[in-house]
């Protein structure tokens, strides 16, 4: 009943509560669960907020992303960062504000590349420079870029059908990157993945410990997170101490949706080294300022339960929770579904016994009236020879459907004792007539009836008229044969 003023509050100050959940959380030594305490050997792993972003609070009412700046094609929402739209020549890019200051982490990023073609285009890059790419030909980011760039392309450009494919490039800020040969000829290290259209979005996990680079890829069939497959590893690789973390997108001639879901970054450091304080990066007039803007959000959530509470005197007092299904309603509501379904089944049991007792009453009526009609002796032969075994085979199928209507309630479980109790008279009752009807039909001796003989069909014609006819025939076929001669000579006269 309060959701309207905690929705504006909430609207208003979502990017502070979460920043000051942040700022609560970040003084515990491992915030991810991804440090394994087990293996000595792991490294510790520190999660950095102000390198991240995740839904579902991903943006801010003005556009922008915390501690992140967009540029060109890019569109921020609650739940994602669209790089770039499925439209042509498009490019954008989200960059970090920070730099990072730490040698070894790992970034997790999810994303996702979709599109209507069979083929799609140009493709999706994760950078760390030194300096921030926010525009260029390079997957929407700069050229001669100083660090690290992992490329995610999906455009064939160098026609040897190794598209679409994961590339690790290095720069030193000196080099341009070969477009015409998909940087195959400048690749560190490179695996083939198809990562366009997945069922679920595609997770890459980005690790750099001690002067190592390994590259391991979620490919987006199965909704495990934590189902990685090993791509690329590079050994001995140096970038820079400290540098801007990006993601940028480009599309050309073909055209993906390029969406990335969520970034996160974890400091790494070695065991039994010295864990960096939790507090080193938050000054204790930033940690008050956020404490006092948090209770003053508090002052105005109450103010505004209370405003809401003098204009609606109605509600007033009605726990929330009572908007929602408790256990026991739950519970309630399936026992009555369930016996409204039993009854439902009932009603149909009985439509068919019904049905069944119809039919029966018919067939008694019939051999009533045919009793009725004809006399006790006649009827005896008649009833054995053909109405027996049909009324018979009829009583046997009723009781037959009596039997399997009953075993179906039994197995439904609706064999009370009233129900099992009212088939059974029903059982009785059909065999009751069944003996009756046996016992008119036996009660006389059948006679043997004969049908009369067919009157003997006298002939349609006799012989003498057959030849008197045919004589005739013949003679009137004669006669117009000559008739027909003295017509053509007549009429040859004339010519």
């Amino acid at each position: 009943n309060l959701a309207t003023p905690t929705r504006e509050l909430l609207t208003k100050y979502s990017p502070l509560l979460l920043l000051f959940i942040t700022l609560k959380s970040i003084g515990c030594d491992n915030i991810a669960s991804g440090a394994s305490t087990s293996d000595p050997e792991a490294p510790h792993r520190r999660f950095e907020y102000k390198y991240s972003f995740k839904g579902p609070h991903l943006s801010l009412t003005d556009g922008s992303i915390p501690f992140w700046i967009h540029s060109g094609n890019a569109i921020p929402s609650a739940d994602q960062v669209r790089i770039t739209p499925s439209l042509r020549s498009q490019k954008g890019s989200v960059w970090s504000k920070n730099m990072v200051l730490f040698e070894s982490w790992e970034a997790v990023v999810t994303f996702r590349v979709s599109g209507r073609g069979r083929m799609g285009a140009d493709g999706l890059g994760i950078w760390f420079t030194s300096q921030q790419g926010l525009d260029g030909p390079v997957y929407g980011a700069a050229d001669k870029w100083n660090g690290i760039g992992i490329f995610f392309d999906s455009f064939d450009n160098d026609g040897k059908k190794n598209n679409p494919a994961i590339v690790v490039v290095g720069n030193n800020g000196k080099l341009v990157y070969d477009h015409q040969n998909d940087g195959t000829t400048q690749a560190l290290g490179t695996c083939l993945r198809d990562f366009r259209n997945k069922p679920y979005p595609i997770r890459a996990k980005i690790t750099y410990y001690k002067k190592s680079l390994t590259v391991m890829i979620n490919n987006g069939f199965t909704p495990d997170k934590d189902d990685y497959e090993f791509c690329t590893k590079m050994d001995n690789i140096v970038i820079p101490k400290e540098g801007f973390f990006g993601i940028s997108a480009a599309t050309g001639g073909l055209a993906d949706d390029h969406d990335v879901l969520s970034f996160l970054l974890f400091r790494l450091t070695e065991p039994g080294q010295q864990k960096p304080p939790a507090e080193a990066e938050i000054p204790k007039e930033e940690k008050d300022k956020y404490q006092e803007e948090f209770e003053n959000f508090q002052q105005d959530l109450d103010k505004k339960k209370e405003e809401f509470q003098k204009e609606h005197p109605d509600v007033l007092g009605e726990p929330i929770e009572e908007q929602y299904e408790s256990v026991n309603d739950r519970e309630i509501r399936q026992v009555f579904e369930g016996q409204n379904r039993i009854h439902l089944e009932i009603k149909q049991l009985h439509r068919q016994l019904a049905m069944i007792l119809d039919e029966q009453r018919r067939y008694v009526s019939v051999i009533t009236d045919e009793v009725a009609k004809k006399g006790i002796n006649a009827e005896s032969g008649q009833v054995r020879e053909h109405t027996r075994p049909h009324t018979g085979l009829s009583f046997q199928e009723s009781l037959k459907q009596v039997g399997s209507v009953q075993h179906q309630g039994n197995a439904a479980g609706l064999g009370t004792y009233e129900t099992v109790q009212h088939f059974n008279e029903i059982k009785e009752h059909l065999h009751s007539v069944k003996r009756d009807v046996d016992h008119l039909v036996q009660r006389s001796p059948p006679k043997m009836l004969k049908c009369p003989d067919f009157p003997p069909i006298p002939p349609c014609l006799s012989t003498l008229h057959f030849v008197v006819f045919v004589v005739i025939q013949s003679v009137l076929f004669f006669c117009y044969i000559m008739y027909k001669s003295q017509q053509e000579a007549a009429a040859k006269k004339f010519f």
